[in-house]
């Protein structure tokens, strides 16, 4: 890596605008959150979280998610060490993972669709497909930005630049991470507990 100043996300304007953007998704999945405790009760006569949830499958997608986060943290710790070949590998890793998490929760989603439970069913399912299909939806625009930053690391040296935008995605996908932490525990959790 080169002796550059290493600067942090908050040092210059992209770095700025990078902490509005999170702000701006967190009080989207806010709103979502809300949405969703206020019309989870609104069944219309059809399936509520207990029916329909499967605590099992979803237990398994938030270790795979938990681990990801793991291995997108040990990247950046790779990357501040100057192990560019460790960091790839623990990158390749997160994506896979994520791909895998993203996997399940599309295959959970087109067997409720299967089994009739569409989001036009319920206030309660439009608000679970909003919720969960939205943080779907980040996963893979993370997984977009991974393979970029992975295709940019093949190329090029660990600049100060590239080190931002890695610490960049890592803050990212730790936040997707705890929205589904609040997605696991308020939505299955309590739904299936209900």
């Amino acid at each position: 890596m080169s002796r550059q100043k290493y600067e942090s996300p908050t040092t210059n304007a992209v770095g700025l605008g990078f902490w509005v953007y999170l702000m701006t998704d967190l009080m989207l999945f806010a709103t979502l959150f809300a949405t969703y405790g206020v019309l989870r009760g609104n069944t219309a006569g059809g399936p509520a979280g207990h029916d329909i949830f499967s605590l099992k499958l979803v237990f398994a997608e938030t270790i795979i998610l938990l681990v990801s986060s793991l291995t997108a943290g040990l990247a950046l710790l790779s990357a501040h060490a100057g192990r560019k070949t460790r960091m790839l590998q623990l990158l390749v890793i997160t994506g896979v993972l994520g791909a895998l998490f993203l996997g399940l929760e599309i295959n959970e989603f087109r067997v409720l669709l299967a089994d009739g439970h569409s989001w036009q069913n319920s206030a309660f399912l439009s608000s679970y497909f909003t919720l969960v299909g939205t943080h779907g939806l980040h996963i893979f625009a993370g997984l977009i930005w991974l393979v970029a930053t992975v295709w940019y690391a093949l190329k090029r040296p660990l600049s100060p630049r590239f080190m931002q935008r890695l610490t960049m995605f890592s803050l990212f996908w730790h936040f997707l991470d705890l929205v589904w932490v609040c997605i696991f525990s308020i939505v299955y959790l309590m739904g299936v507990l209900a």
